[in-house]
């Protein structure tokens, strides 16, 4: 093991509407916020869900595919370049979206951020 869920990050227009949605519904509060990016979690050093601006967003029509569905995991870790280097080796793809945004054998993207303060390192 070298990583930890982080968020799991959902696309919308308006991040904060749709995160007090989420907020109400799972009776858990808002951890951070800003413009275009709102956790919902347990507490500020937990993981939860994340809300982020996508200004262009179009709904999902699933099952249909017409408009797939529009949401990736945060995974944590110690070591970013180690981390991309062992997901590469599993079967992760790079992107061209950034060093550490990767696509999963079925192309699912999917980010590894360093992991924050708050959580117990990550035994591997």
């Amino acid at each position: 093991m070298f990583a930890r869920m982080h968020h799991l990050v959902i696309d919308t227009r308006d991040p904060a509407a749709l995160a007090a949605f989420y907020s109400q519904m799972l009776g858990m509060p808002v951890t951070f916020a800003s413009d275009d990016w709102v956790v919902v979690a347990q507490n500020e050093t937990t993981s939860g869900l994340a809300f982020q601006r996508a200004p262009d967003h179009t709904a999902p029509t699933w099952p249909n595919d017409a408009v797939p569905q529009q949401m990736h995991i945060d995974f944590m870790v110690d070591d970013l370049d180690g981390a991309t280097a062992a997901a590469v080796r599993l079967g992760a793809r790079l992107s061209e979206h950034g060093d550490h945004v990767l696509y999963d054998p079925a192309g699912h993207p999917f980010c590894l951020i360093s992991r924050p303060g708050w959580a117990p390192p990550i035994s591997g």
